[in-house]
């Protein structure tokens, strides 16, 4: 299994493209790392035997952790530039891996569409310009504390108690029957 680990991690190292892998590939590579961890415990540490399985089982690791990064980021890498990846070429976990990665890839091209097309739609990105007005309200209800849309932390609150918040969670509340507007002039 060792050779054929090193020839799966050169095709990938050697190609642009994902290799294919057969379906139970990841299940017998995790019976073969199994089963030389098992047979490196019951062998005598001070042989050469021993060493040998050791130094195997960590060349071993090296391979598995390089081949398994060069595929995902192959596969990631394609799925975010809206290429479709053969099922062919996907071993048994990395089908579930795949499925979890498109609906990234398409909020990432919706993203990036909005971006080209000069608009940035709301819940899009980190740092979308937040209004900062605030709005006086009472409660007519208690509340726990809060976070603003402008991320800071408001409350708790008590029935009767008046304070400020952002507009946009004032409108919620008020809309919820949690707060009435007060008007201050």
């Amino acid at each position: 299994m060792y050779d054929e680990v090193y020839d799966a991690w050169k095709r990938e190292e050697e190609n642009a493209e994902l290799q294919p892998l057969s379906k139970d590939f990841y299940n017998r590579l995790a019976d073969y790392v199994k089963r030389i961890r098992e047979e490196s415990r019951m062998l005598d540490e001070n042989t050469a035997k021993a060493r040998l399985i050791r130094h195997e089982l960590r060349n071993a690791h090296r391979l598995i952790e390089s081949l398994i990064k060069l595929r995902y980021e192959k596969i990631f890498n394609a799925t975010v530039s809206g290429q479709t990846i053969p099922n062919e070429s996907l071993a048994e976990g990395e089908e579930k891996l795949l499925q979890k990665i498109v609906p990234i890839a398409e909020s990432f091209q919706e993203f990036l569409k909005n971006i080209i097309l000069g608009r940035l739609t709301r819940g899009e990105g980190e740092k979308r310009e937040v209004s900062s007005s605030r709005v006086l309200v009472r409660f007519l209800k208690d509340m726990p504390a809060i976070i603003g849309a402008d991320m800071k932390t408001y409350g708790p609150f008590k029935a009767e108690d008046v304070g400020t918040v952002p507009a946009e969670n004032a409108k919620v509340l008020i809309k919820q029957g949690i707060a009435a507007k007060i008007d201050h002039k």
